[in-house]
């Protein structure tokens, strides 16, 4: 009887062992898991996050180079002559596109807006950024976009924004006088 009872002590204690390195395994099990969700939530989460603000991704403008222009100038004896090189800074391929379609009344404007300068103007450089400035509204002009945004007044009341101009800028690749 005796080794009966020793069989059954023996195997109430490899059963005890087992449970007990089973729960030892499954208590490792859960502390890995909940390590693993603590730092795969700690580096998604950066404590600075909200100090610093979100960056606006830049987008890349897009540039249309107009065909050069030869224009006689508003000089007294119509000798003077100015061949201007423009390229336009656009926000978007879209725009480039629609510019495109307005070429013609676009380039018309732009002859008119030089053929009515003298070349003194034209060789100050405040000649030329005054003429870059009109040739941005004319550029614009046909299309409908205002020459630039108008801002929320400081007011109780909203005013509605217009939209941005997406021709940004008018850039000369060459300007010769003569």
């Amino acid at each position: 009887m005796a080794a009966t009872h020793t069989a059954a002590a023996t195997a109430q204690g490899k059963s005890k062992k087992v449970i007990v390195f089973g729960a030892i395994a499954a208590l490792l099990v859960v502390v890995i898991a909940a390590a693993a969700l603590f730092f795969a939530n700690q580096s998604k989460s950066d404590p600075y996050a909200e100090d610093t603000p979100a960056r606006k991704v830049a987008l890349v403008p897009t540039f249309l180079p107009l065909e050069n222009m030869v224009v006689n100038l508003a000089d007294p004896g119509g000798e003077r002559y100015a061949q201007i090189g423009i390229t336009l800074e656009l926000q978007d391929e879209a725009t480039a596109t629609t510019v495109k379609q307005y070429m013609p009344s676009i380039r018309n404007g732009i002859l008119m807006l030089v053929s009515q300068r003298t070349a003194d103007e034209l060789l100050q450089r405040e000649g030329k950024e005054q003429l870059a400035t009109d040739i941005l509204r004319e550029v614009t002009r046909p299309m409908g976009w205002d020459k630039q945004r108008r801002e929320m007044e400081d007011d109780e009341f909203d005013t509605p924004r217009r939209r941005a101009n997406p021709v940004r800028r008018v850039l000369f690749s060459s300007f010769i006088i003569q």
